[in-house]
């Protein structure tokens, strides 16, 4: 990865959060979004992209070709990739080639800013030994994934209507994480339009995108980059064409602004006056490619969500929502314990119950019909049940976790005359819990289906469904509604799939409400994890790093499998799981620690599973920096110097030199306190997390204070990613200190926010400082990046604080 540094800018202190936008770098600079934009002329130098040819019966832009890369200058990760493809063993001895050039020590982000005790201690430290890259520092997760979208990436539609709309179809999932706004921000940008004139519906289920309609993967943004400024760009060309034409004037004198293209002697036309005949343009006169980096006006800038008022005011619309006509409330009543069965039943009385329109067995339950949610639970309530014990039934947390401990493979024999520390780890399994509860309206008919639910992945579903209902897919419509969070959990359409089997079964539309305690005791989870990590050291050096993690299997069936063969891995010739090739794609150590090895065991486990925000880094790479501080300490030296000598880019140690100076690392704390660090890279982007801690009370730890840096590339919208680290750092709290489930005999205990101790407002720090590193070259990932480092700065902060070395987590569980 190229070295990205720069100056950092004072932090911006708007309490409780404050955040510092580095400037920018000759590759970006913020400013005003309604400033006019000069055409770009033919042999002007620009940052190109794809180039998107409408078909020239509709004012759409659907056609394109990726990002042409410079012929010089640094190597980034995407040409990098293609290197990759074409030549892999070349490449891969060219990426060694560029990391063993890097100068030894990288500037820091601001100059002199490194604590002098760390600066210090990383003078005098020896060498390091160049440990070996993993196979994420070549192509990771999200570079299969875009590779997967690629053939597809060019049915993207965006539409300029009459009345001067831009309407970006979304073919991905919004959940909270404010992806709508990002995309309407690249619109407005490359349209020069208002944001305010653009939309970004969601799109139905379009099986024809086949790989390129999964939400996941810190992915969204990452992904659809391109495709989308390119999109806009090319509408924009052909708006100012049709301009051109009607007025009789050269293409190039025309500028635009405000959604409407501007002559020199003071016409305008605004683009919805345009459109009709902006979609006869074949070959726009004025280039199509996408705005230089320097000329960004809109991108970069701070921004207010496009849908705030209308999620504040009630106008958002999520499945619960929405009256689609005849579909009647209905929940389920489900086994006692997981997976469970049906033994018996009794619904006489249910269905004598006022409102009652129906029950309806399904193989996960009893459905209820009614004509309110309170008759229906009211009804499932008095059902007369019994049954059949799941298939883990019996089986308790202490159980699982014998069984994960004996699942690992033993660690190599230390070399002689080296010295070795070792660490293991539990992770509970711990719940998604998204604030709006699963939901979703199903009418099914005889010869089709249509489908109303917040889907991550709604081809994977449309296809399952169908498969269900004995329909061919085209019969069945999803129809994708925002979700209210998700951290993973909507991968899975669990409540749509029960949804349709009861609207059949039923021969009526139903809406279906799974109630906090269904997806408490039945719904996905991350799973349990055991983990064992030995490092091996001599003479300063680090000489090996074993990681064996050991987790209950995690299920990854939404279509990432197929998305990964699409991409070109043959999992079954290389005699790879889905799991372990996911593990491969995403888990690394970032630093020179000799040689490191990572392996995954699973145990297969009859219990719902799934990918929880940061999937296996949230508990690889939280057990790799606890064992860091730990080795620093073993071997005398400064936590913060002991991993900035060792990270490999410079980018990385900018990041980590800006956490340490802005938030004064090293300082004195009063006994009971302390500060933790934490750091990740992951998904072509990296964060460092420092927090302080006071733990005078064991029992009610409590983080009080956090600063934050990144580096995430191009931000789109730092007031979004904003909101993305510190929800990672609520994760981080949570999942550390005090938030996990319970198995107890086949049964999940946590049934609501009553008793599954998810972070509180009076548990998150007075104090968050986050700090942006200068924008370079595309975007990355940014949607699950923090959680590892918040997990990991706050399992060290503890450890310190209170002098002990936790090893289970969460520590109050």
């Amino acid at each position: 990865m190229p070295a990205r540094t720069g100056a950092v800018s004072p932090a911006r202190r708007v309490p409780p959060i404050s955040t510092s936008i580095a400037p920018s770098d000759s590759t970006g600079r913020p400013g005003d979004a309604g400033q006019p934009r000069p055409l770009d002329r033919p042999g002007t130098a620009t940052e190109t992209g794809p180039q998107l040819t409408p078909d020239p019966s509709t004012d759409t832009a659907t056609d394109g070709t990726p990002d042409t890369a410079p012929a010089t200058g640094p190597t980034d990760r995407r040409r990098f990739l293609t290197y990759l493809l074409a030549a892999p063993t070349l490449t891969i001895g060219a990426r060694l080639g560029l990391d063993a050039a890097a100068p030894a020590t990288a500037q820091a982000a601001t100059p002199g800013a490194a604590p002098a005790a760390a600066q210090a201690a990383h003078a005098a430290a020896p060498p390091q030994l160049l440990g070996l890259p993993g196979i994420p520092d070549v192509v990771d997760l999200g570079d299969a994934m875009i590779l997967a979208g690629l053939p597809t990436s060019h049915l993207l539609v965006l539409e300029i209507t009459p009345a001067g709309r831009a309407v970006l179809y979304l073919p991905r999932l919004e959940v909270g994480q404010g992806l709508t706004t990002a995309i309407a921000m690249m619109v407005a940008e490359e349209l020069d339009a208002k944001l305010t004139d653009v939309d970004v519906p969601l799109s139905d289920g379009r099986p024809e995108l086949l790989f390129n309609q999964l939400t996941g993967g810190s992915n969204s943004v990452r992904s659809l980059y391109d495709p989308v400024r390119g999109a806009a760009a090319a509408a924009r060309a052909r708006l100012v064409t049709a301009a051109a034409r009607r007025w009789n004037v050269p293409a190039d004198s025309l500028r635009t602004a405000d959604s409407a293209v501007l002559a020199p002697d003071g016409r305008r036309a605004g683009y919805g006056e345009l459109a009709a005949d902006a979609a006869t343009v074949v070959l726009p006169t004025v280039p199509a490619t996408p705005k230089p980096a320097d000329r960004l006006r809109l991108v970069g800038t701070p921004t207010g969500r496009i849908d705030a008022r209308d999620i504040v005011t009630g106008r958002a619309k999520y499945a619960g929502d929405l009256q689609v006509p005849g579909a009647v409330p209905t929940v389920v009543a489900r086994p006692t314990t997981v997976n469970g069965t049906l033994k018996s039943l009794d619904a006489s009385a249910a269905r004598a119950m006022p409102g009652v329109l129906g029950v309806v067995q399904i193989p996960s339950g009893v459905a209820v019909l009614a004509e309110t949610f309170d008759q229906a639970l009211k009804a499932r309530d008095a059902l007369r049940t019994s049954w059949n014990p799941g298939p883990v039934a019996g089986l308790s947390d202490a159980d699982v976790k014998a069984r994960l401990r004996s699942a690992h493979l033993p660690f190599l024999i230390p070399p002689l005359l080296t010295q070795y520390v070792d660490g293991e780890f539990d992770f509970a399994f711990v719940n998604h819990a998204p604030m709006e509860v699963l939901t979703a309206i199903a009418d099914v008919r005889p010869n089709r289906a249509e489908l109303w639910f917040a889907a991550q992945s709604p081809i994977v579903a449309q296809q399952t469904i169908a498969a269900e209902l004995g329909l061919p897919q085209s019969a069945v419509t999803v129809h994708v509604v925002r979700g209210g969070g998700s951290f993973g959990r909507r991968l899975f359409f669990d409540a749509a799939l029960e949804a349709a089997r009861i609207s059949k079964a039923a021969g009526r539309p139903v809406k279906l409400m799974w109630t906090r305690n269904d997806d408490m005791r039945h719904g996905r989870m991350r799973p349990a994890s055991h983990h064992r990590v030995r490092a091996t050291y001599a003479l300063g050096q680090v000489l090996s790093w074993e990681h064996r993690a050991a987790t209950v299997k995690t299920d990854l069936g939404h279509g990432l499998g197929e998305a990964l063969s699409a991409a070109g891995f043959s999992l079954s010739v290389a005699g790879l799981s889905l799991a372990q090739a996911f593990f491969l794609l995403t888990e690394k150590n970032p630093y020179n620690v000799g040689v490191p090895t990572q392996l995954l065991s699973e145990l297969p486990l009859d219990v719902h599973t799934g990918s929880w925000r940061s999937v296996y880094s949230g508990s690889v790479r939280v057990a790799d920096e606890i064992m860091m501080d730990e080795l620093a300490r073993r071997m005398g030296q400064d936590e913060v110097a002991f991993r900035r000598a060792r990270l490999r880019g410079a980018a990385g140690r900018a990041v980590l030199d800006t956490v340490a100076a802005k938030g004064d690392w090293g300082r004195p704390m009063p006994p009971g306190q302390a500060q933790g660090i934490g750091y990740h890279d992951e998904h072509g982007s990296i964060a460092a997390y420092l927090v302080e801690l006071d733990a005078t009370d064991r029992a009610n730890p409590r983080v009080t204070k956090a600063v934050i840096a990144a580096d995430v590339g191009r931000v789109i919208n730092p007031k979004g990613l904003e909101a993305q680290l510190t929800g990672a750092l609520v994760d981080g709290i949570s999942v550390i200190l005090q938030a996990g489930n319970h198995l107890d005999n086949g049964a999940f205990r946590e049934g609501s926010y009553g008793d599954f101790h998810f972070a509180r407002q009076r548990h998150t720090p007075p104090t968050v400082e986050i700090h942006l590193l200068p924008p370079s070259g595309s975007p990355g990932g940014a949607g699950e990046l923090g959680v590892p480092a918040a997990s990991a700065a706050v399992a060290n902060a503890y450890a310190r604080a209170t002098g002990t070395s936790p090893r289970s987590f969460p520590v109050n569980f």
